[in-house]
């Protein structure tokens, strides 16, 4: 079937449900057939959707994560702005702990900034000051990313549409608050298996990772959710992803903030 005959056939009900179904019985094919790859307000109604489908089931948000901050991913998937997805609660793996093989198809990893906030922050106008302010605590953290997307062929509403291509994350020890810290020049080194595999600085997150909070504060707050206070904002990758292989050991170090670290399980 050429890509045009796909093209509109399917709701946005039925790209949910397969995106879900993806989870148990493997990756799919890009969603063409009912999202055009820039329909950002159908991506995030697909999104939605399996949201409180899931919510309904039990699973509790925790907070939100950031993608798409790299000008470089956004100019390759042809949009000028990041994207967001959920964060559940069962998406949180032990600092040291293992990421089951059987949980997920296309692993990656990247390292980045955390801030879990103090306070509520629902402001439409929303600048990197006042997320800041509202701001309890950063730390360094690995985000999990994962494709329900067949080869990550991703394009922005396939990505969006498959919440943000998150899976699951993982959060250092040391909780440091934002006085003193330098989250601009900050360096970061992802290592897997005690080899450097990703280098990266806080200014590769859309130039500050509190500009990336701001924009996620903004975005929520137009649509009437904005941030809570105890959420968790993954604030975008400091550097290229890496892919996993099973039995690696990975390892986040962030200037400032220490680090963060995982086992991919093994064969």
């Amino acid at each position: 079937m050429t890509m045009d005959q796909q093209t509109g056939t399917a709701t946005h009900e039925q790209i949910a449900a397969r995106l879900r179904d993806a989870y148990r019985t493997g990756a799919v094919a890009p969603l063409r057939d009912g999202l055009e790859t820039s329909d950002g307000a159908g991506a995030y109604a697909v999104q939605a959707i399996n949201t409180r489908f899931w919510q309904d089931g039990g699973r509790r948000i925790i907070g939100r994560k950031i993608g798409l901050t790299a000008k470089a991913v956004q100019a390759q998937l042809g949009v000028d702005q990041p994207d967001f997805g959920v964060l559940f609660d069962d998406m949180r793996i032990d600092n040291g702990g293992i990421l089951p093989a059987a949980a997920i198809l296309q692993p990656k990893a990247e390292a980045e900034v955390a801030l879990v906030l103090g306070r509520d922050l629902n402001d439409p106008h929303a600048t990197a000051a006042d997320v800041a302010a509202a701001t309890d605590h950063a730390v360094a953290a690995i985000e999990i990313v994962d494709s329900r997307i067949a080869d990550w062929k991703i394009s922005f509403a396939d990505t969006v549409a498959d919440n943000g291509s998150s899976a699951f994350f993982v959060l250092g020890d040391d909780r440091r608050p934002l006085d003193g810290l330098d989250l601009y020049t900050c360096g970061m080194a992802l290592e897997v298996n005690g080899a450097v595999a990703s280098l990266g600085a806080g200014a590769a997150c859309l130039g500050h990772p509190l500009n990336a909070a701001a924009w996620l504060a903004r975005t929520l707050s137009t649509v009437g959710e904005g941030l809570k206070a105890g959420d968790i904002v993954l604030t975008g990758a400091l550097g290229p992803m890496v892919t996993l292989n099973r039995g690696d050991h990975v390892v986040a170090k962030i200037g400032g903030l220490g680090e963060a670290g995982f086992t991919f399980e093994g064969a």
